[in-house]
């Protein structure tokens, strides 16, 4: 059994929950301790049996609730020694036996999983994607990253999940109300990846099994799912890829998303 729920995702906050056989984690903290309890009650799952959390980087959206939560219900953190460096406020709450150590670009397990975490462009102290392998499956995330790199496309080949961020489209960022610098931040290297660099590099792994993607980490000022969505789907005709070929899925902001069945593609856990 492999089974994944994006709780939240957006510029506003981030939690995904990943679920085996025999374990339960969550994907970062992003949003109030009351909205994870909430968002996993909402999908019957307990918080006291979450066996891990997991840190992507340090940015607020992504960490808000952490310290609280593990303090809170005793739950082992996971992250790398420079992220752990940069959020004391989270650590700082935490208890020395919850506080977990990984290097990027190499491999641990947490439970059932397997996973290989790798380094991604963002602005960030050492931010991280994560493959997580059980099964005989491949459930990749990254989001928050300025571009794709052969690395990441190297880290990505043979999901047969993918949580891709889509994070603005072009045209509306240079209309939207932020400040030119923040603008540029976002579009820039180690800022976000936009609608149409997801669909092409969706469309380059369908040729290596890719079946189920899911769009996450939209603006809220510089997107809409709808656009998000069509943007990412006219890559894949103009890359000869058939739609059909894949379930494409975009993530709510504020409250959790249908949960996947990846033991069996294209299902939506009953």
């Amino acid at each position: 059994m492999l089974k994944f729920c994006s709780l939240y995702s957006g510029s506003t906050g981030n939690s995904l929950f990943l679920e085996s056989s025999n374990s339960k984690i969550l994907i970062d903290s992003g949003v109030s301790a009351k909205k994870i309890f909430d968002g996993l009650s909402s999908i019957n799952v307990d918080i006291n049996d979450i066996d891990a959390i997991l840190v992507t980087h340090e940015h607020s959206d992504h960490v808000q609730s952490l310290g609280t939560i593990s303090k809170k219900f005793d739950i082992p953190v996971y992250a790398t020694h420079k992220t752990w460096d940069a959020m004391p406020g989270q650590r700082d709450k935490i208890s020395s036996s919850n506080i977990k150590y990984f290097n990027a670009n190499e491999d641990f397990e947490i439970g059932d999983f397997k996973i290989h975490s790798f380094l991604i462009p963002h602005d960030a102290a050492e931010p991280c994607g994560f493959n997580f392998l059980c099964d005989d499956k491949k459930l990749s995330i990254a989001t928050d990253l300025g571009h794709v790199t052969n690395s990441i496309m190297d880290a990505l080949n043979g999901s047969n999940f993918l949580m891709l961020e889509a994070n603005y489209d072009p045209e509306v960022l240079k209309c939207s109300r932020y400040p030119y610098l923040l603008k540029t931040r976002i579009a820039g290297p180690n800022g976000h990846l936009p609608n149409n660099l997801a669909g092409k590099t969706i469309a380059h792994l369908i040729n290596s099994g890719l079946k189920n993607v899911t769009l996450g980490h939209l603006s809220k000022e510089n997107n809409f799912p709808e656009l998000a969505y069509n943007t990412v789907v006219e890559e894949l005709r103009f890359n000869n890829c058939s739609q059909d070929s894949i379930s494409l899925n975009v993530a709510n902001r504020d409250h959790p998303t249908d949960v996947l069945d990846i033991s069996t593609p294209l299902q939506i856990a009953k």
